[in-house]
């Protein structure tokens, strides 16, 4: 599985990037405005950070208006990837944009027909929010696993990224899955690292090796 992280905040990014276990970045528009920067410098920075997929979201509502943000957000660097919402009129930009050569992650997933008309669209990425399907009773993981296996049965290129993850059994339940990408706060990808035992055990062993030296 990869792993992206869901932000726009480049200290973060560049924390998990030393980690060494980080293979892309998801931003939204409320992320970026989060930070107070302008969008298109703030992508370039990240994408110097991470050399992985960075996706940028058009604010378009129209398929001619996101074909024309995602061409623009394309030019910014090699690794942008552009998000375009599941609506009618992203899934025309969506193909547009494929079929420039241009990747697109489709966002706002929350049912595998819509999954299936994503990938028949073209998507290279395709983002069901797992939590917030949970918040309103569904269970998120449950998509996942329709969306996994329907396109397991015909060789659409799209990448299933799980999206709006709230903790580390999204990404555990997704790895089981075989899910491609799950893309988690920071908070959430430093969850991943953290077990109390991990911690007990460490102060033993330093423990005992300060006893040690002493005597």
């Amino acid at each position: 599985m990869k792993l992206f992280i869901d932000t726009a905040d480049v200290a973060e990014i560049r924390e998990a990037q030393s980690w060494g276990v980080l293979d892309g970045v998801t931003t939204n528009p409320s992320l970026a405005a989060k930070t107070g920067r302008d969008f298109e410098p703030l992508i370039h920075e990240i994408c110097t950070i991470v050399d992985g997929p960075v996706s940028a979201e058009v604010v378009s509502t129209d398929a001619a208006g996101m074909v024309e943000e995602g061409v623009r957000l394309s030019r910014i660097h090699r690794n942008v990837v552009v998000k375009c919402p599941l609506i009618p009129e992203g899934l025309k930009a969506t193909r547009q944009l494929s079929e420039r050569g241009i990747r697109v992650n489709v966002t706002l997933v929350f049912s595998a027909a819509q999954a299936l008309l994503a990938a028949k669209a073209g998507a290279a990425f395709i983002s069901p929010f797992v939590g917030r399907l949970d918040d309103v009773g569904h269970d998120g993981m449950e998509v996942v696993g329709q969306i996994l296996e329907m396109l397991d049965h015909y060789t659409y290129p799209a990448e299933v990224l799980v999206a709006s993850v709230r903790s580390p059994i999204h990404v555990i339940r997704g790895a089981q899955m075989g899910a491609h990408i799950a893309t988690c706060p920071f908070g959430v990808l430093s969850q991943l690292a953290k077990h109390p035992l991990t911690d007990v055990g460490l102060e033993r062993f330093l423990a005992d090796w300060r006893k040690a030296r002493k005597a």
